[in-house]
């Protein structure tokens, strides 16, 4: 079983009136990058990069470096070929589009090792503690024509939250940092008034914040009980993630901007996070999860990934989420407690609904069933692929 072909799919569906705002940006459109790689004997693996921004840099690592010096080797050499791969860049690719570009190859390697062994990949990574993962909505980001005309939003917005609940989702995330504090304390109100008391509020600013206004929001987020403050200052200011988690009574959490396992090791040993966020389509893939999983656990450091971008992305999520232990142990695992939970985004997304031919969904029970086929488990409806390539390599 060699790799025979290696081929980059640079994915983009205009979202149009759907479009949302971060504090950091308008989302006009959902991009992503897939690889393909096929072996001498037709097998096909599939593997995802380049969400974060444009997606043809990430392409471009894959097709004129990556790609040649894995053309002929056996997929079961996935550890072997991560580590080859980001020594012959090591001198510049660091972080960013190489790891990203090496992320995709490492998760379609898992793909195609799974299935030359009849397994999921769930069962290589150590065997399944769940079959099925709780998950989080993620939503109530800032839309319509003027997203700073708060007052005008708040009814559309407790609707929208309101309608998460009854979707069967018990814990949900919100966005912040846009607007001012005290704006953005108007939105949690109408939130919390729409979920009711019991549900799950966790928060993410994508790093809207300095540390000295990141406390102040924190005070605002105490008070509403939310459970989480996801990256709540710049990736690179240690300092301020630190001062934030020593100031606030709740959990901190980062990570989808940090790469490989040298990034984490220093965020995680110097006491800057609560929860660490790898994106397996960002931090090295799968090979590179199982080392950044190792060294959180050993600081007590629960892991729950950041889940971005087509259907690859999710499914590699939940298998690497079915194959972590409850963190402590307990006889009864609470999801954000100690049980990991998965990250299901409830914006227009195609490239996720659309893509597979299998549909990854919430249940009734507000849970997503890990895959259970050979490697990833699902199948990317090329046809449907076709429509959302904008560059076909």
């Amino acid at each position: 079983m060699k790799i025979q072909s290696v081929k980059t799919y640079v994915l983009t569906v205009q979202l149009g009136n759907d479009r949302f705002y971060s504090s950091q940006c308008a989302f006009p459109e959902r991009n992503s990058l897939l690889v393909r790689i096929e072996t001498d004997d037709g097998a096909v693996g599939w593997g995802e990069g380049g969400q974060y921004g444009p997606a043809e840099p990430v392409a471009a690592c894959i097709d004129h470096v990556l790609a040649p010096e894995i053309i002929g080797r056996s997929p079961r050499e996935s550890g072997r070929i991560w580590e080859e791969l980001y020594a012959a860049t090591r001198d510049f690719g660091q972080k960013g589009s190489y790891i990203e570009a090496i992320s995709a190859i490492d998760i379609a390697l898992w793909d195609l090792k799974g299935q030359s062994f009849g397994v999921p990949v769930h069962e290589l990574l150590g065997g399944a503690f769940r079959q099925s993962v709780p998950a989080y909505a993620t939503g109530c980001y800032y839309r319509g024509e003027d997203v700073k005309e708060i007052e005008r939003g708040l009814p559309q917005l407790a609707e929208e939250a309101h309608s998460y609940v009854q979707a069967g989702f018990d814990l949900l995330k919100i966005k912040i940092g846009l607007v001012s504090i005290e704006d953005d304390r108007r939105r949690l109100e109408a939130v919390r008034s729409a979920v009711g008391p019991t549900t799950g509020i966790l928060v993410d600013c994508n790093h809207a914040y300095n540390a000295t206004t990141a406390i102040r929001m924190g005070r605002v987020l105490e008070e509403f009980g939310c459970l989480l403050f996801e990256e709540p200052v710049p990736p690179e200011d240690r300092d301020g993630y630190r001062r934030v988690r020593e100031t606030l009574d709740i959990s901190i959490a980062g990570g989808e901007a940090e790469y490989a396992r040298w990034g984490f090791r220093d965020l995680i040993s110097s006491g800057c996070v609560d929860i660490a966020q790898p994106d397996l389509c960002v931090c090295g893939g799968f090979s590179e999860w199982q080392k950044i999983n190792a060294i959180a656990s050993a600081y007590g450091v629960p892991v729950l990934p950041h889940v971005w971008g087509s259907g690859i992305a999710l499914a590699a999520a939940l298998h690497a989420i079915a194959a972590l232990p409850p963190m402590p142990h307990t006889a009864n695992p609470i999801p954000l407690q100690n049980e990991p939970v998965v990250e299901f985004d409830q914006n227009h997304n195609p490239l996720r609904d659309d893509l597979l031919t299998q549909t990854i969904a919430i249940g009734a029970d507000g849970k997503v069933p890990v895959p259970q086929g050979a490697g990833l488990g699902v199948t990317v409806d090329e046809s449907t692929l076709r429509q959302f390539a904008k560059q076909d390599s």
